[in-house]
């Protein structure tokens, strides 16, 4: 008989065990599926495709909603960069009357859409704050907090990572930082250039996002400044009709990653010209190279590079210092700014509470093996989200995890014997 256990409200699905088979001891909770670990599109991908294949899952998200990133933390012009068919999870594309690049509010309803498609139920507000695997019971012990600091630990045989990539605004201490006296906020921060208009604001960081803030703050007629410290490779983002990461995708089926470089920076040289005239000096390597080398997305002029040429986007190099209402920049120039943005990307938080060595890297928290083999570890522990590779490495990284946790869940349901294991409250 299929049954039922209620875990913090949430129906988990099992039909392997009885009704005695979740048992909670001082808010210790067993949890006979895999957990989750974030509720953003990677989270939900790889929930969706184990539930495609029969196996119920546990969404721990310390957000009080699905993909927290995108609603609370991206700017209101923001677009996906990548045509929409690269972009789409598993089992569901996008609707057919969204743009090519669907912007952020379409994007977000397309997740509620793939949520509720899939009857995905998370635990919002429940931060994790350790993860570790129980060597004398056999589980992974997962300890969360709750808004009103209450602790909770669920235990189950299977931990999927998936708080991906850009879990924590990289903030860098820049010298003088105290001094400037006026606003210094992340882009995670930044909503819209309306609330800069006539003012002198710094953007520190050449990435896509840096470049797409310059460019909306333009175009809110504020006076902005891009910080240029290291090379970069900037792209249309249609060449010859197409958009330039699916012509790409389509070129390195045939031809070598070099081949196909040399070809995106011919056509890109012909379609905006020398961009080391304006201070946009190219890496050594290409762009798909430096890529796979690096980890390093190129990025896809969306119309910045047009307002640096006609001056209305102004480029510096490094800073050296920041002073009261003002930077000093490595060639010795000095300006005044009423801002600074600092457009400097995110990174991983999973050493900050997984206990385990042997997967991630305790240095940037990637796993240590490059994609494709990068999603699966040891004693039940799964990564999704960490391929550099967009939404399309995440849906790759996914349908891998669920192939896999089937094969184990098929082979338990067989052996299975009605058996609880004693499990404790730390």
């Amino acid at each position: 008989m299929d049954y039922y256990k209620e875990v913090e409200g949430k129906r988990v699905h099992d039909h392997r065990f009885g009704k005695n088979t979740m048992s909670t001891l001082a808010r210790c909770i067993w949890v006979p599926c895999p957990v989750i670990i974030g509720a953003g599109p990677s989270g939900l991908a790889v929930a969706a495709c184990l539930k495609e294949r029969g196996i119920p899952s546990l969404i721990l998200e310390k957000a009080n909603c699905i993909a927290s990133l995108w609603k609370l933390k991206t700017y209101d012009r923001l677009r996906l960069h990548l045509p929409k068919q690269f972009c789409e999870l598993p089992f569901m594309p996008f609707p057919a009357n969204f743009p090519t690049y669907p912007t952020k509010t379409q994007f977000v309803a397309y997740l509620e859409s793939y949520k509720n498609r899939f009857g995905l139920d998370p635990v919002f507000n429940k931060t994790v704050v350790s993860a570790e695997f129980d060597d004398q019971c056999g589980f992974w012990r997962i300890k969360t907090l709750g808004l009103k600091q209450e602790e909770t630990e669920y235990v189950s045989q299977w931990l999927i990572v998936a708080t991906g990539e850009n879990a924590d605004e990289v903030v860098p201490h820049i010298d003088g930082m105290d001094d400037f006296g006026g606003p210094i906020l992340h882009t995670s921060s930044y909503k819209s250039g309306l609330l800069f208009r006539g003012k002198d604001v710094l953007v520190v960081g050449c990435g896509n996002s840096g470049m797409e803030v310059s460019l909306d703050l333009c175009n809110s007629n504020a006076r902005p400044s891009l910080v240029v410290r290291d090379s970069v490779h900037v792209l249309p983002q249609e060449m010859l009709g197409n958009s330039t990461f699916g012509l790409s995708m389509w070129l390195l089926k045939w031809f070598p990653v070099r081949l196909v470089d040399r070809f995106l920076l011919l056509v890109s040289r012909f379609m905006l010209g020398d961009t080391e005239k304006f201070g946009l000096h190219r890496p050594e390597f290409g762009p798909f190279e430096l890529k796979n080398r690096s980890g390093k997305t190129p990025v896809l002029d969306v119309g910045t590079l047009a307002k640096i040429k006609s001056g209305n986007i102004k480029v510096c190099l490094g800073i050296k210092r920041i002073r009261h209402r003002a930077v000093e920049f490595v060639d010795g120039k000095k300006e005044n700014f009423d801002a600074i943005i600092l457009a400097t990307g995110y990174k991983s938080n999973v050493p900050q509470w997984l206990k385990e060595a042997d997967m991630f890297s305790e240095e940037d928290g990637m796993p240590k093996e490059a994609f494709p083999r990068g999603w699966k570890g040891e004693r039940g522990l799964y990564a999704v989200g960490f391929t550099k590779r967009g939404l399309l490495g995440a849906s790759f990284d996914a349908k891998k995890i669920a192939e896999d946790i089937e094969r184990q869940w098929k082979a338990e349901a067989t052996n299975f014997m009605p058996y609880i294991h004693p499990l404790t409250s730390s």
